[in-house]
């Protein structure tokens, strides 16, 4: 998935000349356990306005969406809904008064169809008030589809086949039920959450998103933007609330900030050299720790290449070209039909997720919560997953002990920040959930590491930890096979590049030198970048 960096055409509409203010909350607090998570937060949000919300993970954001929502209880809280007062005991409350949340956390129902899941908590069309109208509610959620320039998606397809970025779609496009975007219809404008709405989106699915928020916006909606970002505040937001430690910082309109402000304001310092480059002395080594030879499997078409220890082989193309598939193969979640995989001097044997681990393979998936996270269980029970043998006396009997101390080892390696790690992940940031990843993939010390979106969703301080990390990784000796959505951050940290189209590896690119308009242009197969190495 491409991030898109161009401005998407027609969103140059200015917001009305005499905004009013169509929600303001002041005096919100909330503390856990004694713990301030919100401190006397105010924050206002305007008719015809994009108003971006940005801080770290654990900065409060999602804790004052949650007031918001009326999900969560607040210690205290003024809100106004257009000048009246309001309290906000459950989410019916906020719904009534007209804000409508898209949530980051795909919170559907894999098992119903894309139109269930649309009008879910809505009526089904229905006869006698008791047999759904299926061809109905078919209908109306395709219309519902449309209005976001969606048609690919079948409304009668079940959620739990479709990729993240297309169930992020069906979830925005619940939030415009009964609404006719961009229609010019004369209705009273609603208040609109997002919070990470394009996280899982291609760069195509955010530009349409994009175009939904300014039809939104001219018909005199307010948005709240929230987003890890910083190309998306200046390119659709009107003003900007920074949140650190649970107040806010400043809040500033975007016209008078640049990046280096906002990010100072979000951390309190400057953040140098947001791609670490290697360290002196420390080079890609000859050996070849994975060689892959003619992988194929149902989406992915005879893939050859190899890994060196110490590189790190960054892979990009565009949705469905067969990139998350790829490394999906090598761990062996899905199954190949041919070709083989060489790792370390040996054929790899396992046919399993659990073998790859054991034989020296580790993995950080694309979505955390979904597809990473056991997310009712500890940070220890999350890092020592795959390694239970490890850590077991006589093989059976797990030694809790070791257990703990292989955790706080690992997580205090990771810049983890947690209370304990007994702690339930669920209570840790985004971005200290994907560090518990990171942690899961280092207790193993592995030959080869495979990292999907391995910052997705995570704030900038996050980032740069995260960078620096995979650096240090691959400064050991460890190969990193990197898929990524995020030009800057492939070009800023691979030493190759291997493009995917249509389930083949199309290109590989030497990343020295490359621009992002050749990467992306090169994903979309309009040209042929003459930068390849010649021996690998």
């Amino acid at each position: 998935m491409i991030s898109d960096m161009s401005q998407p055409q027609g969103l140059e509409a200015v917001p009305p000349a005499s905004p009013v203010a169509l929600l303001e909350l002041s005096g919100a607090n909330k503390a856990y356990h004694g713990i301030p998570a919100l401190i006397d937060v105010s924050l206002e949000l305007r008719s015809g306005e994009v108003h971006a919300l940005i801080g770290e993970n654990g900065a409060g954001k999602s804790t004052l969406i949650k007031l918001m929502a009326g999900v969560l209880p607040a210690d205290s809280i003024d809100i106004r809904v257009r000048g009246v007062p309001a309290k906000f005991h459950e989410a019916s409350d906020a719904y009534r008064a007209g804000l409508r949340f898209i949530h980051q956390e795909l919170n559907v129902v894999p098992t119903l169809s894309v139109a269930e899941n649309i009008f879910l908590g809505q009526p089904y069309p229905a006869r006698l008030g008791v047999f759904v109208r299926w061809g109905q509610l078919g209908r109306q959620a395709k219309a519902v589809l449309a209005q976001l320039g969606v048609n690919h998606i079948a409304p009668r397809q079940t959620m739990a086949r479709l990729s993240p970025g297309d169930q992020m779609l069906v979830k925005i496009a619940s939030a415009f039920v009964g609404e006719e975007i961009g229609s010019g219809r004369d209705s009273e404008p609603r208040i609109y959450v997002m919070d990470e709405p394009t996280a899982a989106l291609t760069a195509q699915e955010a530009s349409l998103l994009f175009r939904v928020i300014h039809h939104l916006r001219e018909q005199g909606s307010a948005i709240l933007y929230v987003t890890h970002r910083l190309d998306e505040i200046f390119k659709i937001a009107d003003r900007v609330t920074v949140l650190r430690d649970g107040r806010v910082v400043a809040t500033s309109s975007v016209a008078e900030v640049a990046p280096p402000d906002l990010i100072r304001q979000m951390t309190g310092r400057d953040l140098q050299d947001t791609y670490p480059g290697r360290e002196p002395g420390v080079s890609i080594g000859e050996r070849i720790l994975l060689d892959v030879q003619d992988l194929t499997t149902r989406s992915v078409k005879g893939v050859s290449f190899q890994l060196r220890s110490g590189e790190i082989l960054g892979v990009a193309g565009l949705k469905s070209s067969g990139r998350t598939e790829l490394l999906r193969a090598l761990m062996r979640v899905d199954r190949a039909v041919a070709g083989e995989i060489g790792l370390d001097s040996s054929l790899m044997r396992a046919k399993s997720l659990a073998g790859s681990w054991k034989q020296g393979l580790a993995y950080v998936p694309e979505e955390r919560r979904s597809q990473g996270l056991i997310l009712t269980r500890s940070v220890s029970d999350n890092i020592t997953l795959p390694h239970l043998a490890h850590l077991a006396r006589q093989g059976m009997w797990l030694n809790h002990g070791l257990e703990q101390k292989t955790s706080e080892s690992l997580g205090t390696s990771v810049r983890l920040k947690a209370a304990r790690v007994r702690q339930t992940i669920r209570q840790l940031s985004g971005g200290n959930q994907q560090k518990t990843l990171f942690a899961r993939a280092l207790a193993g010390s592995p030959r080869v590491l495979l990292l999907d979106e391995p910052t997705r969703g995570v704030d900038v301080g996050a980032k740069s930890d995260i960078f620096a990390l995979i650096r240090q990784i691959s400064a050991s000796g460890t190969g990193i096979l990197m898929v990524s959505s995020d030009l800057p951050e492939l070009l800023g940290l691979c030493d190759r590049i291997l493009i995917m189209r249509k389930g083949r590896l199309a290109e590989t690119v030497s990343a020295d030198g490359l621009t992002e308009e050749q990467l992306l242009a090169l994903c979309y197969g309009e040209v042929s970048y003459d930068n390849r190495p010649a021996s690998r």
